[in-house]
């Protein structure tokens, strides 16, 4: 599924009273589920990670958000998550990273790879320049909006 296709379905189910849509296509399926406001598509490692224990859930986003404001005090353009998924700096386990710190990227190369529900997702580059800061770790969950990259 298109990235803009998947970030217009996000945007329509948060400003509607739609609290879940799932839609079926040749190139697979999502599902988007809205709950106490926020929109996210269903990964299973996110969701059961939050789940057992309310205490440490609490604890847990504690962290990243305090991280989240470094990255904007940093100079030069965010690369920001389109989705919410599993980040992966190269295309397979044993493979090159796209970029590293100090690469030079073009409008359009690929960056990173996100997967959500088993789809994956290309990240390219929307401003040419230099990659001066990779902000997320290979594996790592990431959520809509969250700054992945900047370039300068």
């Amino acid at each position: 599924m298109d990235l803009r296709k998947l970030k217009t379905l996000i945007d329509l189910v948060s400003e509607s009273n739609v609290s879940e849509l799932e839609i079926t296509e040749a190139e697979g399926k999502v599902r988007i589920v809205k709950s106490a406001g926020v929109v996210q598509q269903i990964v299973t490692a996110p969701v059961a990670a939050a789940a057992p224990a309310p205490t440490p859930a609490a604890a847990a986003p504690a962290a990243p958000v305090a991280e989240l404001p470094a990255p904007a005090a940093a100079t030069g353009h965010q690369v920001k998550s389109p989705m919410v998924g599993t980040f992966y700096r190269a295309s397979s386990p044993g493979a090159r990273p796209f970029v590293d710190v100090g690469a030079q990227v073009k409008e359009g190369d690929t960056l990173c790879i996100i997967e959500a529900m088993k789809i994956l997702n290309e990240i390219e580059a929307d401003k040419a320049g230099t990659v001066t800061r990779i902000l997320v770790e290979n594996g790592q969950a990431v959520e809509y909006g969250q700054p992945l990259f900047i370039i300068e």
